[in-house]
């Protein structure tokens, strides 16, 4: 429910804090004293499109904040943490700023959303209904879901197990379109990738080859340099007095005297071991040097093989391993693509399988629906009934056409149709004329579908406009029944109905100081409640017999609630 309400610089209101309770709280007041622009504040905050216009005159910015207590089963809680935003204590803080230049900034929780968020949030927490905003009652794309919503403990496990079937069913067609409707691209990707697995699979690549060539040529590209250094190591290593002559020669003085000190054992022990080390490194040494040759068609070959991986690397990928993965992927494309028409006739068996299993899942889901709604129907004429409307038509209409495609909720398309004259035909209800009839069906519609909307909390800006006597009694007790566990706020002109109110909210203006308009909105009194409500039985004059008639209202107010 809206715990509270704080609103600064909008419209003629500078600053107001409003808080409210659950159950019925009606706002009254004299015409133009702000009473409209509180719901049109609370309009904007839950996502309603705003102007520069709203901003109070001479300031900066419009300001308007809402607290919301929700439960934790509540449908917004789920769409908050869709958006990254966390709930504690069960609290919804919205902010909606507008500036002097018409831009919104918009928070949930502190946190900066879209205007799109703040309006999908803010619509799961609270409904307006005004005399021409009707919402979703006057959507007729929004039909099915409230009939839905209403027979949910039978139509729920339906609507799951056709969803499920339909979601492949999508997943399926949208994959036999690809096929069949881009033939020509397909044939021009087959072509292409054809080619290149083709030069790829020609070039007969080895991994890690383009490395062990570079190797290969950094070494021919070097002979005389190598061949050079290593002869220059072998001479000054081998023959006479040359590295390993005198190496040998030190080891053997050191042999001569080890067993004279264990020390020097130890340091001939090392010199033996350099020695033989040495020797044998140098054998290797000899060897690499004796199988050098100098091949300068090998080096062509090698030059030639690295340009022609280099090529395929500009095409295909940074490294042989690359060009290699590559051609495995488009070889399983080409796979694909070469058996296209088998796929698609596969696709086509699949698809016709999965349409007959649809078919079954969406009749018993129009069957069910069809139960449901002579349900609905009879709940309606039964709220249209208490309303003095017993004669008034409601009936739930199933449009067939010659096509009906599947959709996400199944085939069906309904109507809510009425006629509200005996003798009349039954018209859609979103093109019904406006009016007392017409509030009296959307508050009958209203009592319904709120506990299945999963809205707590509702608006009504004088939905009661045209209506006088026993009706407006009846829509009373109405209102208030669906007060009843909830929170209703409503804007009314009718004595009936501001009697029936748990909480009396008065809305007020008057000039300040500086020559301008201010707006206050005050909680009534018991006292003050009488008074009000004679002023709206008799307008300015007040009498003792308005008094009592005031007092009588509130009285069997008092007893309807009981």
């Amino acid at each position: 429910m809206l715990a509270e309400l704080s609103i600064r610089n909008f419209a003629i209101i500078e600053a107001v804090t409003v808080s409210f309770d659950r159950g019925l709280t009606v706002l009254t007041g004299e015409t133009g004293a702000g009473k409209s622009i509180i719901i049109d504040a609370i309009g904007l905050l839950v996502g309603g499109r705003g102007s520069a216009e709203f901003v109070r005159y001479g300031t900066k910015k419009a300001e308007i904040e809402g607290l919301f207590h929700i439960d934790e089963n509540h449908p917004s809680i789920q769409k908050l943490e869709d958006v990254g935003i966390e709930v504690l204590d069960d609290m919804v803080v919205l902010r909606r700023d507008i500036s002097s230049a018409g831009k919104s900034i918009c928070r949930v929780n502190g946190k900066l959303v879209t205007l799109g968020i703040l309006r999908e949030i803010g619509q799961s927490l609270i409904d307006i209904h005004g005399q021409h905003e009707h919402q979703d009652l006057m959507q007729p794309d929004k039909y099915l879901s409230l009939l839905d919503n209403f027979g949910e403990r039978s139509i729920g496990p339906a609507l799951e197990e056709y969803r499920g079937i339909y979601n492949r069913y999508k997943k399926v067609r949208e994959q036999l379109k690809h096929l069949t409707e881009n033939e020509q691209q397909m044939a021009q990707r087959l072509d292409l990738i054809q080619y290149q697995l083709e030069e790829i699979t020609k070039a007969e690549l080895i991994p890690n080859e383009d490395e062990d060539l570079m190797e290969e040529k950094l070494r021919l590209g070097n002979f005389e340099k190598l061949f050079g250094a290593l002869q220059d190591v072998y001479h000054s290593l081998q023959g006479d007095n040359k590295g390993l002559d005198w190496l040998g020669l030190a080891m053997s003085q050191l042999e001569t005297v080890s067993d004279l000190d264990e020390e020097l054992k130890e340091y001939h022990e090392e010199v033996a071991n350099q020695f033989y080390l040495l020797e044998e490194t140098l054998g290797k040494i000899n060897s690499y040097r004796d199988q050098l040759e100098f091949d300068p068609t090998r080096l062509n070959f090698v030059e030639e093989r690295l340009n022609e991986i280099q090529g395929l690397k500009r095409k295909y990928g940074e490294s042989v391993e690359e060009i290699l993965e590559y051609a495995a992927s488009i070889e399983d494309e080409v796979d694909k693509l070469t058996h296209s028409e088998d796929r698609i006739v596969e696709l086509e068996n699949g698809l016709a399988d999965i349409t007959a299993d649809l078919r079954v899942e969406a009749d018993n889901l129009t069957k069910l629906r069809k139960q449901i709604a002579d349900k609905l129907v009879s709940a309606i004429h039964e709220e249209l009934q208490d309303l003095y409307m017993e004669k008034t038509e409601f009936a739930i209409n199933f449009n067939v056409t010659g096509k009906q495609e599947f959709h996400m909720s199944g085939k069906d398309d309904i109507d809510f149709m009425i006629s509200t004259n005996p003798g009349e035909p039954l018209k859609q209800l979103s093109k019904t004329a406006s009016g007392g009839e017409l509030s009296r069906i959307m508050l009958a519609l209203k009592s319904i579908f709120s506990k299945h909307q999963g809205i707590t909390s509702i608006i009504f800006d004088e939905v009661d406009t045209g209506v006088s006597g026993r009706v407006a009694q009846a829509m009373a007790e109405k209102i208030q029944r669906l007060s009843s566990g909830s929170q209703v706020l409503v804007i009314t002109h009718l004595p009936q109905v501001a009697a029936m109110a748990d909480h009396h909210l008065y809305i007020s203006k008057e000039e300040t100081g500086e020559g301008r308009t201010k707006t206050s909105v005050g909680k009534l009194s018991t006292d003050e409640k009488v008074e009000e409500l004679g002023r709206m039985i008799s307008g300015a004059e007040m009498t003792e017999l308005t008094k009592k008639h005031a007092k009588e209202l509130l009285l069997q107010a008092d007893q309807i609630k009981t």
